[in-house]
């Protein structure tokens, strides 16, 4: 079965019924010098998640970074040493 197909289905009948719930609902958004009056629910909702999202993206970039960062070419990890067995990295 093709559970992401299906599942990304199931996600946007449920975006679908919030959005037919919510369509009478509307609400002012107040930036401090403007306001916005009637605006639906739906979109505040929305745009809320995306802002969101696109404010995680710098994190997420540089937690991959990170993980890039310590690999040496050959997949090993730099500076690794254990001291016990009198091993310090060097070949």
């Amino acid at each position: 079965m093709p559970w992401r197909l299906i599942q990304f289905i199931v996600t946007f009948i449920i975006f679908l019924l919030f959005i037919m719930l919510n369509l009478e609902n509307k609400c002012d958004i107040h930036f401090g010098f403007a306001t916005i009056k009637e605006v639906p629910v739906f979109l505040t909702v929305f745009s809320s998640f995306i802002a969101g999202m696109l404010c995680a993206i710098p994190f997420i970039r540089s937690l991959k970074s990170r993980k890039k960062g310590g690999q040496q070419k050959d997949g090993r990890q730099g500076g690794n040493h254990d001291a016990n067995n009198g091993n310090y990295g060097i070949d």
